[in-house]
């Protein structure tokens, strides 16, 4: 019996779908994570290009757009034992270059910019009473890396039930085998996967359908 076969048996991998209501989330999309002489590599700055029409066709539609960006303190050593594993977290200083989210996908005014400190978009952070707020039901995933902070952002918003979308081409990972693997598993378990194309086509339609 083949992986795929044992998945299907065991009925993984159905479709969450759209609801009402769909947001972007940008995870660590930042220079050094585009640059592969930091933390880069792979896939990570075709992921970059293949976000920016979802970013622009979101806008369009109105949608909230949220970023995150890893920002750690040498001084405070706030990185707890994810600094540990990766000590070069630490070039990431919240004026540091390498910090900044990449100029192709620059935030814009209305737009929900959080600084965190774990893999994770919700960790510590007022990501979910955001989306609340403004009555998110539908989360569409892109960034880097695909197996660290997008797995554990998706796993997070899966847990607040969010219908959690992964944006497939558009997020990227410093290796492709990591990044094909947690994408497979992501689909299987926690999230639907799709294009960006795709994606932005559910979320116009789900905007229009929804409309006042």
């Amino acid at each position: 019996m083949t992986e795929d076969a044992v998945y299907d048996r065991q009925n993984f991998g159905n479709s969450v779908g759209f609801g009402r209501r769909p947001a972007l989330l940008i995870v660590d999309f930042q220079v050094g994570f585009a640059d592969p002489n930091v933390f880069g590599g792979g896939n990570v700055q075709d992921a970059v290009s293949a976000t920016r029409p979802l970013l622009e066709g979101m806008r369009e539609i109105g949608a909230p757009i949220a970023y995150t960006r890893a920002v750690f303190d040498a001084n405070a050593e706030d990185g707890g034992t994810f600094a540990m594993k990766v000590p070069g977290l630490y070039q990431l200083a919240d004026d540091a270059p390498i910090s900044q989210i990449v100029p192709e996908l620059a935030p814009v005014e209305g737009d929900l910019v959080l600084r965190k400190i774990g893999p994770s978009a919700f960790f510590s952070t007022p990501l979910m009473s955001w989306l609340a707020k403004r009555s998110v039901d539908t989360l569409i995933v892109t960034g880097a890396t695909t197996s660290g902070c997008v797995r554990a952002s998706v796993i997070d918003s899966c847990s607040y039930a969010l219908r959690t979308v992964v944006a497939a081409d558009c997020c990227g990972d410093r290796a492709i085998e990591p990044h094909e693997a947690n994408l497979f598993d992501m689909g299987q378990k926690y999230a639907d996967l799709m294009s960006g194309a795709e994606a932005l086509a559910k979320a116009r339609a789900a905007v229009a359908a929804n409309a006042p």
